[in-house]
This record gives structure tokens, sequence and C-alpha cells, in this order.
């Protein structure tokens, strides 16, 4: 099993940057890669289906979500391009003085590419998410 664990300051108050992330759909509100998100309730689970720039799909299930933490937990249903199998993943916000740190981390294990491969692959698609949140809200 593989693993990637990210994290970024802003500078910004966590409640203002969870606003903008904390919302399963507002994917493409925030994160270069993705260019539209559809969002579906099925037999009472939240599906989210991601068009990515560039042509591709993923889809994804929500497995928690706690705005109280500002928090939520996901799964990849379909991983599209992405060379990965069991992807799990939390994302939260921390609040940290006058600003606050995002976490992005998830396990996986790899599928169709070596697991450097498919973790180099997860880090860029969280790098690019943080590389923009960045410019939005100026780094801590």
């Amino acid at each position: 099993m593989a693993s990637v664990n990210l994290k970024q300051p802003l500078l910004v108050p966590a409640d203002i940057v969870w606003g903008l992330i904390g919302q399963f759909n507002g994917v493409p509100d925030w994160h270069p890669a993705v260019e539209k998100c559809e969002i579906e309730t099925k037999d009472g689970e939240t599906i989210r289906h991601l068009a990515l720039a560039g042509g591709g799909s993923i889809v994804e299930r929500q497995t928690t979500h706690d705005g109280g933490a500002r928090s939520y937990s996901y799964e990849i249903l379909s991983p599209g391009p992405l060379p990965i199998a069991n992807y799990k993943a939390t994302i939260t916000v921390h609040s940290k003085g006058s600003g606050c740190e995002v976490e992005w981390s998830s396990d996986f294990e790899a599928k169709g590419a070596a697991e450097g491969d498919a973790v180099a692959a997860v880090r860029g698609v969280y790098e690019a998410g943080f590389a923009n949140l960045r410019k939005m809200f100026g780094a801590g």
C-alpha cells in the first residue's frame, strides 16, 4: 500500500479556505486539473463525476464529511488516467494562528505502473491543487 500526505500553510483563516474546498462539488473552483464536477446522490451516497482538463474523468464517492472539523474523506470508484486502485483520501483544513494549513492524505495501491510512479502521479495532483491555493490565498 502506498501513501501520500502533503500539507500547505495558507495566510487566511481556516473557515475561508474550508468555505471553498469543503464543498464536495467545489473542486473546479480551486483545482486547475478539474474543469467540471457533477454530483449525484445514489442510495444515500454522494458521488462526484470530475471532468478533467485535457480530457478524462474520475468518479469519487464521499465517505465522511465533518464541517465542524473542516474535513471530508472520499474514495475513487473510477480512477480515469491515474495508475491507482483502492484509493482513499482525506482533506482537512486546520487552524494555524491567524492562517491555516490544508492537509491532503491518501492510501492506495499502484495499478498499471510502478509504485513510485503512482505516488508521483498522486503527489502531482495534490501539488497542482496546493499551487493554485497559494495563488488564491498566499502561502503561510
